[in-house]
């Protein structure tokens, strides 16, 4: 598990083995091939890239190529126990359509996302008047995919507000896990949390 990138391993942990499990924006595979062949999970994933399909599928993965911005409708409801969005969240440009169909065809979501709250972010914007960079997502504003930034709090106001519930939550700081739950905003650089309806 060692080559799974930290906010993987928390995730690859709140999934329980024998788990159905379905990564959207699976990337390379690299989540996906280490639950379903470390952990006994049933799982497949889409992934928009054709790189990233062909990074699965040499990984012996069952996956598709697909648009997430076209939602999950091939998919009949609570198909899944888990579905995964990793790192994936602000590039969406309709995020809350695809929370709340991650959350119909799953019992639970998981995500993880960059926090524009940590403190390096808003002494960036205050010092230098400009948009930072977040600190676990290293892309500038102009540069594709486009992101939307948000934080933490942003998040838990947005789940809250659309009576999503936050079940379990991680934090990171620069791919260490933190155990500060106070002020996680302004110390965490990525955040995880398990979603519930």
């Amino acid at each position: 598990m060692t080559d799974l990138r930290p906010d993987l391993k928390i995730i690859a942990d709140f999934i329980p083995a024998g788990s159905r499990v379905l990564d959207l924006g699976c990337g390379d595979g690299a989540l996906l091939d280490f639950v379903v062949h470390g952990q006994g999970v049933t799982g497949r994933g889409i992934e928009l890239s054709e790189a990233g399909v062909l990074a699965c599928v040499r990984r012996g993965l069952s996956v598709r190529q697909g648009n997430l911005q076209e939602g999950l409708g091939d998919y009949p409801d609570r198909s899944f126990d888990y579905v995964v969005l990793a790192q994936t969240l602000p590039f969406l440009d309709d995020p809350a359509m695809i929370l709340a169909e991650m959350l119909r065809v799953g019992q639970r979501a998981v995500v993880s996302f960059p926090n524009w709250g940590h403190w390096r972010c808003r002494l960036e914007l205050l010092t230098t008047g400009r948009i930072p960079r977040a600190v676990d997502l290293p892309q500038a504003w102009h540069e594709k995919p486009r992101w939307q930034a948000f934080t933490v709090t942003d998040f838990a106001r947005f789940c809250r507000a659309n009576r999503i519930a936050i079940t379990k939550q991680a934090y990171l700081n620069r791919g260490r896990r933190i155990d500060i739950f106070k002020v996680t905003n302004l110390l965490s650089t990525t955040a995880v949390f398990v979603l519930e309806r």
